[in-house]
């Protein structure tokens, strides 16, 4: 009798098969390049951490860690984001290189699924880390290199939404003033997204008309730059204030850098990610019900290892930015050159000359090869008489 789990794969883990493999490689390569060329360097960190650092500093859901236990009995986890192990190695082998530091990476995290979903498992990330500089340059600068890595990759239609967490926690304590947990509550409602939750929430609490009216406001103010001076305007507390003045800052540094037309501006946007303290982002695409990529400002994540950098940076979900550009199986096949046993050495010859100018070549036996397994850019024969090119 058969194994049952012989074909099967662990809840939330994909096979990436050959087409998409290659679409993969050929966007992570492109985004890779236009990385370097701003001046980030490449890292790797190791794909299990300790739970007690990283996993605890990565503000990923205890029920999302993938754990185990090593030799000497301490518990381990597989790195559910890079940002993490990355603060790690900057707070500790690279802090004597003197900041900031401009790091990026790309590899596979790890999120457990407690139902499929469709929601993978395991999905690699591409991004950047700019570590040591608490400047809207350095925001304006990581928030255009994400929009010029879409770009590079071949991505047409995309958006950013840029938020404020400094604008929403100011506005949700000065309407709630010190309770605190009917600000987390309706955080909660403004990070899954839950506006008619967040309406009937609104509903139940004693506040004046003013200020539930101001809480309405907020669910409204999404747009271009001009929802900035309404965004002012409903609130008086300093911080507001000061998360306005920032965004109006960002806008005029990324018209400088002429990427403006794919931002918007969402003034409720929050994360998961509970150590981000500034401006944060999203970006979407058309026809991808998913989250292409993210990030943001994120001074309180260095700390968590004994260093006092202030951070930004982003992260894109690579095999959302595949899905996102719709390929189609229509790229150019590998060139074929089939051979009969004694003409393996001219067929050998000839792939030879053909990989040395670049080409990507298959030498098959021509006693075993079936017709239609696969598409090719050219089919080279070679006989008793010569090579002949179909």
């Amino acid at each position: 009798m058969a194994n049952r789990l012989m074909f099967e794969k662990p809840l939330g883990m994909r096979d990436t098969l050959p087409f998409f493999y290659q679409q993969k490689r050929k966007a992570r390569e492109a985004v890779s390049h236009r990385i370097e060329s701003w001046g980030y360097q490449f890292l790797d960190t190791p794909m299990m951490e300790y739970l007690e650092t990283v996993g605890e500093a990565s503000a990923i859901g205890e029920t999302q860690l993938f754990k185990l236990l090593d030799q000497q009995g301490h518990t381990l986890v597989l790195r559910p984001d890079l940002t993490s192990p990355i603060a790690r190695v900057a707070a500790s082998q690279l802090k004597e290189q003197g900041y900031p530091l401009r790091l990026s990476y790309d590899g596979p995290v790890f999120r457990a699924q407690q139902i499929e979903g469709g929601k993978p498992a395991q999905f690699e990330q591409v991004g950047v880390e700019y570590i040591g500089e608490n400047s809207i340059y350095a925001d304006a600068e990581v928030i255009a290199l994400q929009i010029e890595t879409l770009k590079a990759a071949g991505l047409e239609e995309f958006q950013l939404t840029v938020g404020h967490i400094g604008y929403v926690k100011g506005l949700l304590k000065e309407v709630f003033g010190d309770e605190e947990e009917t600000q987390e509550e309706f955080l909660r409602y403004l990070y899954r997204k839950n506006y008619v939750g967040f309406r009937k929430a609104l509903e139940q609490v004693a506040l004046s008309g003013e200020n539930k009216a101001r809480m309405k406001q907020l669910l409204s103010l999404r747009g271009q730059k001009d929802v900035l001076a309404t965004a002012e305007e409903i609130t008086t507390n300093g911080a507001c204030h000061r998360a306005t003045n920032e965004l109006k800052q960002l806008q005029n540094l990324l018209e400088s850098y002429g990427v403006s037309e794919y931002v918007s501006f969402d003034l409720n946007l929050i994360s998961h990610m509970s150590y981000y303290t500034g401006i944060l982002f999203e970006g979407y695409a058309p026809h991808l019900g998913s989250l292409l990529c993210n990030g943001g400002r994120y001074d309180q994540l260095l700390p968590s290892f004994q260093s006092t950098a202030s951070a930004t940076g982003f992260a894109i979900r690579v095999d959302r930015l595949v899905e996102a550009m719709e390929q189609h199986e229509d790229q150019v096949g590998p060139v074929l050159v089939m051979y009969e046993p004694h003409t393996f050495d001219q067929g050998l010859q000839v792939a030879q000359e053909l990989r040395a100018e670049g080409e990507q070549v298959i030498l098959q036996n021509k006693a075993y090869y079936e017709e239609g397994q696969n598409s090719y850019k050219q089919v080279i024969d070679v006989t008793e008489g010569g090579a002949s090119v179909e």
